[in-house]
């Protein structure tokens, strides 16, 4: 999907990705912060969006209200990502930094941690917008368990969250970028900063947008 504003300066889709209490939603937090304060115009999204119709029948199903076939939850994850995907390409073509906490990958990652074909999973989320940063915040699943109000939702389980630490590992490309999230808060902010102002700096030269698993 190159055509269009190739060449334009545009804003930078970043996406946090990692574990659960990897520390994903303060990190994102700080980076919004951080950015405006350089006089970026920037948002912070978070997938699932609780807001939508489709956002709440997810976080009914999370906060173990409802059951779901693995199939049919999978497809209205990706559902809510789509119902953002074309104000997310006009607030990147208007020159808006999006921060995104979690995005296709998480979807692909947990769903095939629960035995789903990995490729099946990919298949909805093809012709969303690729990142052009995924941070992935690592932190070993036993660690990630030790932090405060784990176990409050249906995926926070040491067993489950170790497979999806090896899924998400095969999905790993080069867009992606490892930050060792054991390490103090103030190091890992840090470095997101630098990776982060570097992805922002190659978009405003004009790189285009390109879709999800079609380069």
């Amino acid at each position: 999907m190159e055509n269009g504003a190739t060449g334009s300066p545009r804003g930078a889709l970043v996406v946090l990705e990692g574990l659960d209490r990897s520390g994903k939603t303060s990190q994102a937090s700080g980076l919004l912060t951080y950015l405006e304060g350089q006089g970026l115009s920037a948002e912070l999204w978070r997938f699932p969006d609780r807001n939508t119709c489709v956002g709440q029948m997810i976080s009914s199903y999370l906060s173990n209200e409802s059951e779901l076939d693995d199939r049919t939850i999978h497809l209205l994850f990706s559902a809510n990502r789509w119902e953002k995907r074309t104000l997310m390409e006009s607030k990147l073509r208007s020159g808006t930094t999006l921060i995104v906490d979690r995005y296709s990958y998480s979807g692909v990652a947990f769903s095939s941690a629960k035995g789903l074909d990995i490729e099946w999973c990919k298949g909805p989320e093809k012709g969303l917008l690729a990142p052009d940063l995924v941070a992935y915040l690592d932190v070993p699943p036993e660690k990630a368990a030790e932090r405060g109000g784990y176990g409050g939702e249906r995926y926070e389980q040491l067993e489950f969250q170790k497979k999806v630490a090896q899924h998400y590992e095969m999905l790993h490309d080069l867009t992606w970028k490892t930050v060792d999230a054991c390490l103090p808060m103030e190091e890992v902010a840090k470095q997101l900063r630098e990776i982060v102002m570097d992805c922002v700096a190659n978009c405003q030269k004009g790189k285009p947008l390109v879709e999800l698993w079609q380069r």
